[in-house]
């Protein structure tokens, strides 16, 4: 009884839905897996080799009526974007500091502007399995996180499970990914790069009459500049009901980014998992288009009241649990309490 009066309170909110089917289709040549939703394009599981990128990502993702949400540049740029950030593609997750080499900001662009900048490359190794149900889709992946610009050492293995759903105005990505120590000792320092992301198309980020440069602990600057502001509607609101550019640093269990394209609502939200290091997680959540969440990165996000600096000795693993909803409407407080409980409850 109590399920079904559940299942009714959240039809009530427009929480449940029809799922559609999903399908995967390889491109080996474009070393790529599409992801379709209800016979339409949603995303890609691409591989380019470190070449291209140091690491997989989603890219690009569009919502359920087509609207690309994510930045083209630097795979497909498109006219108006910032080309700041040449690391930030798509949806992925990696970190600023581990045994003290930066798999973030791990991007050829930023080699050749600082060559004394030690980073790592995230190998991707295998997709594992791809498999559908009626309800949603799977994907399987494993990569190897190795130091040194990918010429040293191993010092992690990853398996990272994607689950892809959507209805006929949603697309949802639950992102499960497991890090196991290959090293005798893996240190992720607390840093304030990491974990989860997505950069978002110049729509979503919040207007803005001001350049700014950002700088990271290894000292690299990037000017973002002041561009024209057309178009542009981003604006974040927290769970905690904090909204803006005051959303960075804060903890919340979900952040939703909410703007404009293509003439209707689009909402980006990412939930925060219980299991997860550091519940609820400090948000790295910019005005400029990086939404990332980061559970490791507490001492500068708290001012130093708060520390974490996670070790794994050799064979012990660690997993972060994350769901993305990409929604071609509003979504209410409401609505979105609803959709972290449900996600708290049935993924363990």
């Amino acid at each position: 009884m109590k399920k079904i009066i559940l299942f009714l309170y959240l039809l009530s909110f427009g929480v449940v839905a029809q799922n559609q089917s999903v399908s995967f289709k390889k491109n080996d040549a474009e070393k790529k897996i599409d992801v379709i939703i209800g016979g339409k394009y949603f995303t890609s599981y691409f591989y380019p080799g470190e070449s291209v990128l140091k690491k997989a990502v989603l890219f690009p993702i569009l919502s359920a009526k087509g609207t690309t949400i994510t930045r083209g540049y630097p795979i497909s740029p498109r006219a108006g974007e910032r080309t700041d950030h040449p690391h930030h593609v798509g949806m992925w997750l990696n970190y600023e500091d581990v045994n003290g080499f930066d798999y973030w900001n791990n991007s050829t662009a930023i080699i050749k502007s600082l060559q004394s900048h030690k980073m790592g490359t995230i190998f991707h190794d295998a997709v594992l399995s791809s498999k559908s149900n009626k309800n949603s889709g799977e994907l399987v992946a494993t990569a190897t996180w190795v130091d040194d610009d990918g010429k040293g050492q191993k010092v992690l293995s990853e398996k990272t499970t994607y689950v892809f759903s959507g209805t006929a105005d949603t697309r949802t990505i639950d992102r499960f990914t497991t890090l196991t120590a290959i090293s005798d000792l893996v240190v992720f320092k607390d840093v304030k790069d990491g974990m989860f992301a997505i950069r978002v198309a110049r729509q979503l980020e919040i207007p803005t009459n001001k350049p700014d440069v950002f700088t990271d602990a290894s000292g690299v600057e990037t000017k973002v500049p002041v561009l024209d502001n057309t178009g542009v509607t981003g604006d974040y609101i927290s769970s905690e009901g904090i909204k803006g550019e005051a959303v960075w640093s804060t903890r919340a269990t979900w952040m939703n980014l909410t703007g404009v394209m293509d003439n209707h609502p689009i909402n980006v939200a990412i939930f925060d998992h219980p299991s997860n290091v550091s519940y609820p997680s400090y948000w790295h959540a910019r005005g400029y288009g990086l939404f990332a969440v980061n559970p490791l990165g507490a001492k500068v996000f708290s001012n130093g009241k708060d520390v974490r600096n996670l070790t794994l000795k050799k064979g012990e693993s660690v997993t972060f649990r994350y769901r993305t909803l990409i929604a071609d409407k509003n979504m209410t407080k409401s609505e979105l309490d609803l959709m972290q409980s449900k996600f708290a409850k049935e993924v363990k």
